[in-house]
Parts: C-alpha cells; structure tokens; sequence
C-alpha cells in the first residue's frame, strides 16, 4: 500500500498545481499526517506527535527522477530528438547528484548510512518529479545554448520507520536553477552546479531536523 499510495502522490504532483488544496493536500496527508510549516520547503506534512530523537542511522533509498510531461528533449540548436541513452544519462545524472548530497549531509551531521532496517534507522526515500532541463548539454561540436536558468525540479521526500514502515513526514518542494536576471551559456557544468546546489539545500534541511531532534544544534 505504501509503494501504491507514493506512485499516486507521484502522479498526483506530475498534474496538479503545487499549491492546490485538493488533490494534493489529501495525498499529502494520507497515513494520518498533518500538515505543517517547515522553512525552506513549500509543503510538509508529519505525523502527530512523532520524532525523529530515537533515529541513530539512516538507510537511503535509490532517488528516483522523472521528466515534466511537457519536457521535450530536443537537441540544442535543432529538431533531433535526444537519444534514450542521452535522457537516461541526464536521469541517472540528477539521481546521482541528488543521493551523494544526502549522503553526505546526513553522515557529516552524525547519523551513520546502513543498508539494513533496525530500531534506531530512519528510512529517508527521496523521488525528483518534473524535471524541466532548459538546455540539456548534449557535447554537440559548434553548438553552444544560452538560457537564464538551467531549469527546475520538485522533490517529493518520505521519511519513515525503517521496522514498520510507518511514514513519519511527506515533504514536497518546487525549486528552479539560478536564475541572474541575465542570459548565459548553459553546459554540463552549469546545469550540475545547478542541481546540487539544489540537492544540497533539501539535504542540508533533512541533516538539521535530524541534528535538532538529538538536542544537536542545526547548522546556519
């Protein structure tokens, strides 16, 4: 039920505005969460009463990324489309990028990565729904894109009891790349820079709440 009900939350934000009261708020509270207010992410719902104090370790699950319906992935500067081997990389890519800052949040702030279920492990599943990549590098010789941002990502977070299975929190979050105002090269270097700082900034959330939870002091 818990594999069901994150699949329909996952197509659920694939179609509804982010800021919808209905659908959204119903998925997001399914399992007997309520709704509320964590800075620095746009929807959060946690259990009642719950805490995360008695979490020693953390199992990560493998991210999952998928595009916005309406990415095209075209070929910068013509009508080719790209190849699936391209788009995959682009999709393992962000995964990657998006586990190794988690990873690296999580274990800098204390809390240990395992692979098992235990007592004291907190089972943290993270999903990218509608990627949006402006200018997908594709390394095509003489062609270069501009844009003013690399593009967005939304980030659909499960915490949960690694024993029961019990969801403990459901976060949601829009964020895009950035964007100056002024209008640059996009490449490979750009859009990763891009996606990490962005990975970073919901792992860094994640590693604080945890840090709080233990009496820690968040990081600033």
């Amino acid at each position: 039920m818990k594999i069901v009900r994150t699949a329909l939350l996952a197509s659920t934000l694939a179609i509804t505005s982010l800021f919808a009261a209905n659908p959204l708020d119903e998925a997001m509270s399914a399992d007997g969460l309520k709704k509320a207010n964590v800075k620095g992410l746009d929807l959060v719902y946690t259990l009642p009463e719950a805490s995360l104090s008695a979490y020693k370790k953390v199992k990560l699950d493998p991210v999952d990324v998928t595009f916005r319906k309406d990415w095209k992935p075209d070929r910068p500067g013509s009508r080719l489309k790209m190849s699936t081997g391209e788009i995959q990389a682009i999709r393992d890519g962000v995964a990657k990028i998006v586990h190794d800052e988690y990873a690296k949040a999580i274990t800098k702030a204390g809390f240990p990565l395992v692979n098992e279920a235990g007592p004291d492990v907190l089972q943290v599943k993270a999903k990218v729904l509608n990627l949006y990549v402006n200018a997908p590098d594709t390394k095509q010789a003489g062609v270069k894109t501009f844009t003013v941002s690399s593009g967005e990502m939304t980030l659909l977070a499960e915490l949960s009891d690694s024993e029961t299975g019990q969801i403990l929190a459901r976060a949601v979050d829009r964020e895009e790349g950035r964007n100056t105002g002024m209008i640059q090269m996009s490449n490979s270097v750009m859009n990763a820079g891009d996606a990490q700082m962005i990975a970073a900034k919901w792992a860094n959330i994640l590693a604080n709440a945890l840090v709080k939870a233990r009496g820690g002091e968040p990081k600033k």
